[in-house]
C-alpha cells in the first residue's frame, strides 16, 4: 500500500518528475519549431470549438477544424515515447509507470476479513437520544401571544 510506505510514495514522484520533465522539454520543442504551421488532419470531423485550441498560431478563418496545428506533434510524441524511454534508459526505467499501476493493482496479502471489520464498527456505534432544542415551541409562542 503506498499510503504506508513513503519510499513508494517517493518512488511514484519521482517517476511522475521524470516523465514530466521530457513532456514540458518536447512540447516546448513542437511549439517553437512548428508554431504558425499546420501539421495533419485528424480522420474525423470537429466542431468549429476545437479550433481555437488546436490550430492555435494558425490565423486562417477558413481552414477547416479537422486540420491541427503543433499540438498534434506534442499528443503523437507524448503517446508515442514509452519505446523510446525504454531504449534509452532501459527496460526498468522510472518513467515507466506501467509498472507501478500494476504493482499498486497486485499487492500480496490478505483480503480485509469483511465480517470482522462490520462488527468492529457496529460494536462503535453509539445511538444517541436527540434533545430538541424548541421541544415546546408552539407552547411558547401561544403563550405570549395571549400574555400580551
Amino acid at each position: 500500500n503506498p499510503m504506508t510506505d513513503p519510499s513508494m510514495i517517493m518512488d511514484m514522484m519521482k517517476g511522475n518528475l521524470t516523465n514530466m520533465i521530457p513532456m514540458v522539454v518536447i512540447g516546448g520543442w513542437i511549439n517553437w519549431t512548428f508554431s504558425g504551421f499546420v501539421t495533419t488532419k485528424v480522420p474525423f470531423a470537429l466542431t468549429l470549438r476545437f479550433k481555437d485550441m488546436l490550430q492555435r498560431g494558425v490565423q486562417l478563418t477558413t481552414l477547416d477544424a479537422s486540420w491541427v496545428s503543433s499540438a498534434s506533434w506534442y499528443f503523437i510524441n507524448v503517446f508515442g515515447l514509452r519505446s523510446i524511454y525504454s531504449l534509452f534508459l532501459g527496460q526498468d526505467n522510472e518513467a515507466d509507470q506501467s509498472k507501478m499501476m500494476q504493482q499498486m493493482t497486485a499487492t500480496p496479502g490478505a483480503p480485509p476479513d469483511m465480517k470482522k471489520a462490520y462488527k468492529e464498527e457496529w460494536e462503535a456505534l453509539e445511538v444517541r437520544n436527540h434533545r430538541w432544542t424548541m421541544e415546546n415551541i408552539t407552547d411558547v409562542i401561544l403563550y405570549k401571544n395571549n400574555s400580551v
